[in-house]
């Protein structure tokens, strides 16, 4: 398989999503439509691109603060679903367990209405300082919470041929972000994480009625269809993977170890971004099965709160990593994104910059 010609060349990485000022959120809380709301966004995602710029990140994304969560750019490019509180899930976090309500359930046949990330690139096109990073939600991702039983098979008898509707869907943008010059396209696929996770193995069996190996495959598949239609010289392609990120709470704790042979060798990216902040996460022994060509990006710097990680920790960690994936083909990222979902996570975001600033810092240190 091809790679891109330019896959190690952000030593400093983040998953993609900011902090968004409170005067954004409000704005958009109040007015979700108005002329304001666009000039709040686009003023502070120049603010944003400068803070990169100057931090020393060498690639660059809007933060998605045009976005009401990293899934949202699909919902509100086609018709198809239904808003309301449909059904809830468990969330952790250092004080305790809570639920949280999934909305955006499919009731009707899907029909895109425009590019997903039509609202955005434009403005990137034209603005951004260096290299621009592009992220959409996996195909996966929607199956496991915008199929409902009981409220969706009038539209789609299968979760199936619903998984199949949304990755066409996100493969014919991932082509169009590629020809649109986009140097990297990123992937957020936090289903994964049930495989990892012996409670939400246990719902993938109840839920889906399959072995967990053909449902991984097919997970793995649709995938591979965004990246193969976004594929040429000069793309890089990269899928993160966590476990759940959403005001500072998770959902699914476990190493990578129970797939990593199959998804590090299966799924064509040149870059893995992976959460490795807590011992949630596991070992850096499933990365012996990263193949020759492709890049680990170590998600070392927890978004989740706000204490500052010390860069000779982190420095002792991608000396750890190196006994499974040379250093030429490691790099250095936060977990996760500062806000997932556009409330954010519970720090601050002098507090972001300071760990935004770390990673530089470091990956400055390690790589040169």
């Amino acid at each position: 398989m091809a790679t891109s010609l330019n896959q190690n060349a952000y030593r400093a990485d983040h998953v993609g999503s900011l902090l968004r000022p409170k005067e954004l959120l409000d704005e958009r809380a109040a007015h979700p439509h108005s002329d304001r709301l666009r000039e709040i966004e686009d003023r502070e995602i120049l603010r944003v691109l400068a803070k990169q710029k100057e931090l020393g990140f060498g690639i660059f994304t809007d933060g998605e603060f045009r976005r009401e969560g990293f899934m949202s750019d699909l919902v509100e490019a086609v018709d198809g679903f239904s808003t309301g509180d449909a059904h809830a899930r468990d969330w952790k976090s250092s004080q305790g367990v809570g639920t949280q309500a999934l909305r955006d359930i499919v009731t009707e046949k899907l029909h895109q209405k425009r590019r997903l990330t039509a609202h955005e690139l434009p403005f990137m096109k034209a603005h951004s300082p260096g290299p621009i990073k592009m992220t959409l939600p996996s195909s996966n991702q929607f199956p496991a919470i915008a199929y409902r039983k009981g409220m969706s098979e009038r539209a789609y008898p299968t979760y199936a041929e619903f998984l199949a509707d949304v990755a066409a869907i996100i493969a014919g943008e991932t082509q169009a972000l590629a020809n649109d010059g986009v140097a990297y396209i990123q992937i957020d696929a936090p289903r994964y994480s049930y495989y990892l996770d012996e409670k939400w193995r246990a719902f993938l069996r109840t839920e889906y009625n399959e072995d967990l190996d053909a449902l991984l495959d097919e997970a793995i598949a649709c995938d591979n269809l965004a990246f193969r239609a976004a594929r040429k010289p000069g793309v890089t392609l990269a899928i993160h993977l966590c476990r759940g990120n959403n005001r500072s709470n998770w959902y699914a704790s476990g190493g990578y170890d129970a797939i990593a042979e199959k998804l590090f060798n299966t799924l064509e990216v040149d870059r893995f971004l992976l959460e490795y902040d807590d011992e949630r996460s596991g070992s850096f022994e499933p990365l012996r099965f990263v193949p020759a060509g492709k890049t680990v990006v170590l998600g070392l710097v927890s978004t989740k709160v706000g204490r500052l990680e010390k860069a000779d920790d982190l420095a002792r960690l991608i000396e750890l990593a190196t006994k499974f994936v040379p250093l030429d083909r490691l790099a250095l990222s936060p977990q996760c994104g500062f806000a997932s979902m556009a409330e954010g996570n519970i720090i601050a975001e002098d507090e972001e910059w300071a760990k935004l600033q770390l990673v530089a810092d470091v990956a400055k240190r390690v790589w040169g």
